[in-house]
């Protein structure tokens, strides 16, 4: 038998989507996909069912540069309810313990969040992504299976209650600036915890991924709205460049001949490597046409050596 025809046409380039509440951030994905009729994509960074905003998704031969964005800073905005605790952190989850919060004041809180900003060690929760011998550890808590995890260190730049209304179940409106790998959930538990009357995440919307913000993203209503019964090419236009998950690395333009042995393989040599950066870093690469090569690394001898590269 014959090869099954590839499904899809080629597609490169970031889709900064904003992700609607109810959906897996990996629903979004096929759902962006198929209205792009895209053959590969992958989302850069989990969201939950419960939370909305900044999912940047990448197409085709800018899946090379998702890392980028797996390890860039997020922020987010989230409602924390005082007074309950569920079983998964979130209002996803069924509610475990009870307490009168009518006492918790603004000032508590304010000065209860101080002490998780800067670098703190959390512990992931059982409902989060995290893997356990293959296995995501929200797929185990759905199995009543609860593993022992260990902390991990993750940094707080900012954490900033924006709004506060009093009652049984006071309600925080919080704002965070994290690294990756921070749980805001987590942060609603362990809040909860220092008050004594435990938490949890009630709304939660990402703002920023990286060095994209909300303002930019366009939802899924408005890209079918926008394609109709159009070809999926009239959506192109909202595609950001392939090297924009990297653009925090500087850039460096290499003319034909350079650019042809490096896409052979072979580290190249430039002048422009001396004022770029020292041995390790990386550097996005591009031909003097604007042509985007992919992403190289600085070596001991003052050369650029590929890393990824785009076909």
């Amino acid at each position: 038998m014959g090869r099954r025809p590839k499904w899809g046409r080629q597609v490169d380039g970031v889709l900064l989507l904003n992700k609607p509440t109810g959906i897996s951030a990996n629903d979004a994905l096929q759902k962006a996909k198929r209205l792009f009729f895209a053959n590969r994509a992958g989302h850069t960074g989990a969201l939950d069912p419960l939370a909305t905003g900044v999912l940047p998704i990448c197409f085709g031969e800018a899946t090379k540069f998702s890392q980028y964005l797996l390890d860039a800073d997020k922020r987010y905005r989230s409602t924390f309810c005082l007074g309950m605790t569920t079983e998964s952190g979130d209002a996803d989850g069924n509610v475990i313990a009870t307490s009168d919060a009518s006492g918790i004041t603004e000032q508590q809180v304010r000065d209860a969040m101080a002490a998780f900003r800067g670098t703190i060690s959390q512990v992931p929760s059982m409902y989060s992504a995290l893997k356990h011998k293959g296995q995501p550890l929200y797929k185990l808590a759905r199995q009543g299976i609860e593993v022992e995890r260990e902390p991990r260190k993750v940094e707080i730049y900012s954490y900033e209650l924006l709004n506060f209304v009093p009652g049984t179940n006071p309600r925080a409106e919080i704002e965070v600036h994290c690294s990756k790998g921070t749980y805001v959930r987590s942060l609603a538990e362990d809040l909860g915890k220092a008050l004594g009357v435990g938490a949890f995440v009630e709304k939660l919307h990402r703002s920023a991924a990286g060095p994209y913000e909300e303002a930019d993203a366009i939802t899924l209503e408005e890209l079918t709205e926008e394609r109709g019964e159009d070809r999926a090419e009239v959506l192109d236009h909202h595609l950001l460049p392939m090297d924009s998950p990297a653009s925090g690395l500087p850039k460096m333009i290499l003319n034909d001949d350079t650019g042809y042995y490096l896409r052979q393989g072979q580290p190249v040599m430039d002048l422009q490597v001396y004022r770029l950066g020292d041995e390790g870093d990386m550097v996005r690469l591009f031909l003097e046409s604007g042509e985007f090569l992919g992403v190289g690394e600085i070596t001991d001898d003052g050369r650029v050596a590929p890393r990824r590269l785009v076909k």
